[in-house]
Parts: C-alpha cells; structure tokens; sequence
C-alpha cells in the first residue's frame, strides 16, 4: 500500500480484491448495458447479489464516460458506481476515462460518500494499455482533491494483480 496526502484527503493504491473493500462505495468498470457477466462486474454480483444486476437492469443503457449508481446487495461496501471506461480504439480514450472517473467521483460526493474504491477501469477486457489507465486515473484523482470540494476523504484503487498495483503505484 502507499499513499499521499493531498489537501488534507488520502489517495490511496492497494492489491487486493475490491469485492471485499469496505468502504461507501466500489467502482464497477461496466458495459453500456450494465450487464454484469464476466471479470469485475461478475464478481459483484456473484458476491453481492443479483440485486445489483436487478438494479442495473432498471437503469438499462449508460453512455461511455458516464456513470451510474446502485445498492452493494450484500457486500460490504454500501453503494456501487457503475462506470462506464471507453474500449481501446474506439477514439478519445484518455477523455472518456477520465470522464468516467470524474462522473464516479461526483456521484461519490453528490451523496455525501467519505471512501471509494476503485479498479483499473479499462484495463481487461477493454484493452486500454495499463499504463495508460494508470496515468489518467492517477492524475485525474489527485487534481480532484486538489481542485474540487467533495465530501471524499479517501480515493483508493485497489489493484487486482501485482503487474497493475506497480504501474498505479509508479504513477503516484
């Protein structure tokens, strides 16, 4: 784990399982369609509930860049921000993800949420290069302590496997 203090509020990268976080809220690297069927989103609903799946069916289709919110089901975290990272050449990946990043954030802070943990947003399946993710989520975190007022005192990302949480860690 290492961390830095900006303003007062910690951004944090750790390795672990974000499923297990306990925090306001976790970030879901979704689909448009917020079907939850492989990778992170899979394993949020595996552990948390098909409610979570439920809730997503409602809210049905979510633009890339965007973000959206719902209950944890039985996770330890209270809410999941379902944020929606762009694919790898569908054109202006670095500003969709920072706009899905941005979008979470502001979610997080709209309901008053302290602690949000959240994964390499593009990075599987989508196939945006790790280092790539790193820089835009990195920056995008420490520019929000330093130029927003949020109810955040804690943005995490919590890396799944070593390769990721070195290349996150470089970038702090």
């Amino acid at each position: 784990m290492t961390e830095k203090i900006i303003r007062g509020k910690t951004l944090r990268i750790i390795r672990g399982d974000i499923t297990e976080r306990d925090c306001d809220a976790i970030v879901n690297p979704a689909n448009n369609h917020l079907r939850h069927l492989g990778g992170v989103a899979g394993a949020l609903v595996k552990k948390g509930g098909y409610v979570i799946q439920e809730e997503s069916d409602k809210i049905g289709y979510v633009e890339t860049g965007q973000a959206v919110i719902t209950s944890a089901g039985k996770l330890r975290a209270k809410h999941i921000i379902h944020a929606v990272g762009p694919r790898w050449g569908e054109g202006n990946e670095r500003e969709k993800l920072k706009s899905a990043l941005i979008r979470s954030l502001d979610l997080a802070s709209d309901y008053g949420l302290k602690s949000i943990s959240i994964p390499a947003i593009s990075s599987g399946i989508f196939g945006v290069p790790k280092d790539l993710v790193a820089e835009v989520l990195v920056t995008t975190a420490k520019n929000y302590f330093q130029e927003k007022e949020t109810s955040l005192e804690l943005i995490e990302f919590c890396l799944f496997d070593e390769e990721t949480y070195e290349i996150f860690k470089s970038k702090l």
